[in-house]
Order: structure tokens, then C-alpha cells, then sequence
């Protein structure tokens, strides 16, 4: 798929719809090799200016949706109407609840989370996929340890579609070092998407993740998860987007 530029963040981006998405999953879980889909919103964005590895990661992804609202917005500037903001503007419960729309997928697996969780995600990804296997493995006490478990329920189980919910950028780093181990599949990083599946994290319509204030819904029902990138976080890309100004 297509990748484009977002003005002034310096990041690239697959523009696509859900349905497009869904279309491209099937292509890669058919491939059968090593995919990676990954979001970007303005949290990635901040570390991809300040972690190389991280950066290398959206890079060499195979798929990079716009998880934000500003960075949709961003991108629709240069390359589409305004209007077109919404439709691309894709995070993972966007798409999620329609995974049985994904051609020839037969195994998946479901990696993060708390226990409860975890079992209540993949009962309710079960119930969408009702001729698929669906396994999970929660995220609790993560550390080399759970990896290595992680890694040989993987391999054993061998699933197309692997969906890793452990936090930016522990999601990241553990589906770079699981590929790296040779394990094929489509790897996704879905952050909060699991416990949100699961019911157990309450989520913001999706019209107004659409106008862009999805932060101020998080905000008041997760302050504690979310109030370091509301607050904190801005200012730290503003001076590491006006340092890399400066110095180009």
C-alpha cells in the first residue's frame, strides 16, 4: 500500500479506509511471511524523533495507520480534502470488531492485557471468527521471562494474525524481537484495544475520535493513563520538531 508523507511531523503513513485495511490483512496473512502494521498518533510521533529504534520500526512496517486525529488531519492538508480526515483516520477498534471481514484467516492469537482481559477479548474475537482459533496470553508481570513464554506459545500455535496490546513502545519492541525469532504472522500493535474488546475500558464514540477530541473523553475517565500525553507530552514534540527545524 501507498505510503505519504504527514507535513511538518516528518512521519509516513498508509492512507486507508477500514475496508481497505481488512482487504490488505488478507493479502498479507495469504503471503504468509512477516508484516507489521503499527499506528502512529502524536505519542509515536514524539518517539520516533527521540528513539532511532522506534523510528526504524514505523519504517520498516508494512502497513502504518493514522491513529490520531491531528495526524490525519495533518496529512489531509497536503494530500486530501478535509473532509477525508475521518475516513482515514484509523485506529485498531475501528476495524477490530470487523476481523471476520478478513479473508482466509483460520488462527489468531491475542498477546497483552490482564488475564481477564485477555479471556474475555478472545471469547468475543472468537464469536466474530467462529471458524478461526482464537488463543490468548495476557500481558501481566511482563518481563525476558513471559517473552521467551510468548515466543514458544507462539511458535506452537503458529497464528496468522497476532495482535499485541502491551503499551507503546513495549508492544513495539516485543513484536520486533518475535519477528526477529523467525516466527511468520501479521504482527499488530493495538495498545488499549484488548481491554476495549474485552469491555473492560470504556471507549469514546467514534464521532468524536472523528472531530479530534477523543484526548478529552480518555481524559476523563482514564486521567492517570492519559494525562502525561495531554499535558506533558505536546510541549516535548513542539521543541523536538523545532530542534529538528534548527538543525536541518
Amino acid at each position: 500500500m501507498k505510503r505519504e508523507r504527514v507535513p511538518l511531523l516528518g512521519v509516513e503513513v498508509t492512507p486507508c479506509t477500514a475496508t481497505e485495511l481488512l482487504e490488505e490483512l488478507g493479502r498479507l496473512v495469504s503471503d504468509g511471511g512477516t508484516h507489521t502494521v503499527a499506528g502512529h498518533n502524536l505519542h509515536s510521533v514524539t518517539l520516533c524523533l527521540s528513539d532511532p529504534d522506534f523510528a526504524a520500526f514505523y519504517d520498516e512496517s508494512s502497513v502504518v495507520l493514522m491513529d490520531g486525529a491531528p495526524v490525519a488531519k495533518l496529512w489531509a492538508r497536503a494530500h486530501g480534502p478535509a473532509s477525508g480526515a475521518g475516513e482515514y483516520r484509523l485506529g485498531t477498534t475501528d476495524w477490530l470488531h470487523r476481523i471476520g471481514e478478513v479473508p482466509g484467516l483460520d488462527r489468531v492469537a491475542v498477546l497483552g492485557a490482564g488475564a481477564e482481559a485477555n479471556d474475555a477479548a478472545v471469547q468475543e474475537l472468537a464469536r466474530r471468527l467462529p471458524d478461526a482459533r482464537v488463543e490468548g496470553m495476557s500481558g501481566e508481570n511482563w518481563g525476558p521471562e513471559a517473552e521467551a513464554r510468548a515466543a514458544a506459545w507462539l511458535g506452537g500455535f503458529r497464528p496468522q494474525l497476532v495482535l499485541v496490546g502491551l503499551g507503546m513502545p513495549l508492544q513495539e519492541q516485543v513484536i520486533g524481537r518475535l519477528a526477529a525469532q523467525g516466527l511468520p504472522a501479521v504482527y499488530c500493535a493495538v495498545g488499549g484495544a484488548i481491554e476495549q474488546t474485552a469491555g473492560l475500558q470504556r471507549l469514546a464514540p467514534r464521532w468524536i475520535g472523528r472531530l479530534g477530541f477523543e484526548w478529552a473523553y480518555r481524559l476523563l475517565f482514564h486521567p492517570r493513563r492519559v494525562a502525561y500525553r495531554v499535558f506533558v507530552e505536546p510541549w516535548k514534540l513542539a521543541w523536538l520538531l523545532a530542534r529538528r527545524k534548527f538543525r536541518g
